[in-house]
Order: structure tokens, then C-alpha cells, then sequence
């Protein structure tokens, strides 16, 4: 048996490696003798960490081979079907699809978000994907639009395979990385967006206020890599208070920042799935939809900072309630995210028994 897997992979984007690292490691359990290959960006690194075969991305012969070797394509996971990063961006993973369904392969939409998607954009989804029978969803928002699009297919919400991570109990050493332990720590995972000068303004309100009120430390965490951290920087220089960049850049340590932390402000969705994933309560920052469907999907307490879709901006005494809240119902919030990992943890299961029944077709 021969999987193999497109998506995000080899950009330093930690959410994305620890999808990498489950899939890779779930596909193992699954199938111990089989081959798995992986489209990367820098296939070097991605084999080297994960040891998988890896075929560059961005060579189109060495993926065509890598279609004609595989007996089962995945697309996914991630938020790779979705034209609001670029068109071409679309056409690229849609193409892998249409190609392996030309081939004649396998194909499965895997542990996706689905969307933001204009006309051409789900004209291309539509078209292009229509041969693949079987996909799983991250939330229940793309269920609803992928089923409008691919009439024929099997669709299932599941939850993002990230849920099923394990950092092995990993620890980091706070004080190293000049955070007080004894401070209650706030972690903030941001990215650019459009419109993220408006969001900037609400974060770092929010920042000030947890650092000013209740003597947090905050400490921002470049998920993303390299473009992160230049968001993150220029959110700093908006705050009145003192926040610090963490230069971490491996995934152990990223997680064990967030489990050790006492709240997470995120953009990025995977700081928000690691939240859930630790019981750590969260306000969300709703750049795009597949955020706001992960609070719905949840049934989170608390409405997000910021939410591009409505424009919504909260003033100076809306977010001094909202970080009160966070603050004064803090163990409430952690129990429910504990019981809602729990869950979650069961859908990211189903993802690989959807995938078992699609190899046993």
C-alpha cells in the first residue's frame, strides 16, 4: 500500500507539521508495511523528521510520478480547498486531486476546513474534484458548503487530526525564556490577515488589559514562522505594556507553552485546537471562518475578539468585560474545554477509520 499525502508541509508551519506528524504516525499504526510519501516544500527536512519518502511540491513531473506510484491520494488536512489565500493556491491543491481521479487513485478530502470560496472558486471545486467520493470535514460550516459543490461524495465531520497529538509531557523551562512562573501566562498566536490592523488595535487592547488589571506575563508565539513573528512584532509595538516574542521553533516546545500557560489569545486555528487540547480557555480572533466554526462546532461561552466576516470591533469597555470573563470564569471554561477535547479527540479518530474504509473498498 502506497499513501500519499498533499498539504501544507515543509513551510515551518507548526499547526501543519503536527497534522504531518499524526497522519504520518496514525498511517504507521494502520499500515506498518506501507510506503508513505509527502509533498513538501523542503522534502529534505520533511523526510528526515518524519521518515517518509518526500517528493518537492513545486516539481511537477516528480508529483505526477508521485500520483502514479500512490494507491490512495490524501488532500489534507488543513484549510487547502479555499481561494481567500489566492487562486492559485486553490488550482494547485485541486489539481492534485483531479490529477490522482484522472489516474484513476484513490482520493479522499482529509480533515479539511472548506472555504472562503467565490463562484470561481467553488466552480473550481466543483469541477475539478468531482471524481473524489470520500472527504472528512473539520467542522460543520464546510460540511454544509463541500456537499453543495460535491453532490456524490460521502461527506463527514470529523475535527482536525491535531486533537490527537501527543507532546509526551514536554516541558519548558519558563524562566529560561525570561517568563516569571510564578506570573499567570497569556500566550498570543497571531498571523497577517486582511484587515489585521483592526484586529491589532483589539489585541493589543486585550494585552494591556490582562498585563495592567491581573499582572499576566504575555508572550507571543510565531506558529506560523517568519511571518508570524512580523506580526507579532508589529502588534507588540501597539501595546502599552511589555509583552516578549519567544523565539521557539520546535513543535514540543511551542505545545508545551500552551499547556503551561493560563490563557491563549489566537489567530492561528491549531494554537486554539492546542488549547482545547490542554483545557486552557482561549479568546479567538476570528480572522477567517474555519475559526469562528471551531468555536460554533464547540459551543464556546465566550464570542471572539474579532470577526472578519461581520467587522465587528470591540470597544475599550466590551473587551475589559470579555477579559474579565476570561478571567473570573476561568476553571468553568477549563472543565468544559477538557470535556470538549475529549470529543474532539474522538472525531479526529474517525478521519483514519473513514480512510480504512476507503482502502477496503
Amino acid at each position: 500500500m502506497q499513501f500519499l499525502i498533499s498539504g501544507y508541509y515543509g513551510f515551518g508551519n507548526l499547526g501543519d507539521e503536527a497534522l504531518a506528524r499524526v497522519i504520518v504516525a496514525e498511517l504507521r499504526s494502520r499500515y506498518p508495511y506501507a510506503d508513505i510519501d509527502v509533498l513538501s516544500a523542503h522534502p529534505d527536512v520533511t523526510a528526515h523528521e518524519l521518515g517518509v519518502r518526500s517528493t518537492p511540491r513545486a516539481q511537477v513531473s516528480a508529483v505526477r510520478e508521485a500520483i502514479a506510484r500512490a494507491d490512495v491520494v490524501l488532500s489534507g488536512g488543513g484549510g487547502l480547498l479555499q481561494n481567500a489565500t489566492s487562486l492559485r493556491s486553490l488550482l494547485y491543491y485541486a489539481g492534485i486531486l483531479r490529477a490522482a481521479n484522472k489516474a484513476h487513485r484513490k482520493s479522499m478530502i482529509f480533515a479539511q476546513s472548506i472555504g472562503p470560496l467565490d463562484f470561481v472558486g467553488k466552480t473550481v471545486v466543483r469541477e475539478w474534484c468531482k471524481g473524489t467520493r470520500v472527504a472528512t470535514v473539520r467542522d460543520a460550516r464546510s460540511q454544509r458548503l463541500l456537499a453543495s459543490l460535491l453532490h456524490e461524495a460521502a461527506i463527514e465531520r470529523t475535527a482536525d487530526p491535531a486533537f490527537l497529538y501527543d507532546d509526551e509531557g514536554a516541558t519548558l523551562d519558563l524562566a529560561a525564556e525570561g517568563i516569571d512562573p510564578a506570573a499567570p501566562l497569556i500566550v498570543v498566536a497571531v498571523r497577517k490577515c486582511a484587515g489585521f490592523q483592526y484586529a491589532a488595535n483589539v489585541i493589543a487592547n486585550t494585552v494591556d488589559r490582562l498585563a495592567n488589571e491581573y499582572d499576566a506575563h504575555v508572550a507571543f508565539l510565531a506558529l506560523g514562522g517568519a511571518e508570524d513573528a512580523e506580526a507579532a512584532t508589529s502588534l507588540i509595538r501597539k501595546c502599552k505594556s511589555t509583552p516578549v516574542l519567544l523565539p521557539l521553533t520546535d513543535l514540543g516546545a511551542a505545545c508545551a507553552l500552551i499547556r503551561q500557560s493560563f490563557a491563549v489569545i489566537g489567530m492561528r486555528l491549531h494554537a486554539l485546537i492546542f488549547a482545547i487540547r490542554y483545557g486552557v480557555p482561549f479568546l479567538a480572533v476570528a480572522y477567517d471562518p474555519k475559526v469562528s466554526a471551531l468555536c460554533e462546532d464547540i459551543a464556546y461561552p465566550l464570542p471572539p475578539l474579532w470577526n472578519r466576516d461581520s467587522r465587528r470591533t470591540f470597544h475599550e469597555p466590551e473587551i475589559d468585560a470579555l477579559v474579565d470573563r476570561l478571567w473570573n470564569e476561568h476553571d468553568a471554561l477549563s472543565s468544559a474545554m477538557h470535556d470538549q477535547a475529549a470529543q474532539m479527540r474522538r472525531l479526529a479518530e474517525r478521519n483514519f477509520e473513514v480512510l480504512d474504509e476507503l482502502v477496503r473498498a
